[in-house]
């Protein structure tokens, strides 16, 4: 009996898409080239040194 109601509850797997678009992103200034700034709502900051600039 709690094997057909697993079975009735299984949902189908979903298909994975492709790879995601990559969305390219700004540098911090101080820290270089290599690490980026993290994008919110109303400031980029910089996660490595507190660096962030108003939208």
């Amino acid at each position: 009996m709690a094997e057909e109601k697993k079975k009735e509850e299984a949902k189908p797997k979903k298909k994975k898409g492709g790879p995601k678009a990559y969305k390219p992103r700004k540098f911090c200034p101080k820290c270089g080239p290599g690490v980026g700034l993290a994008e919110h709502k109303d400031r980029y900051s910089c996660g490595k040194c507190g660096y962030f600039e108003k939208k």
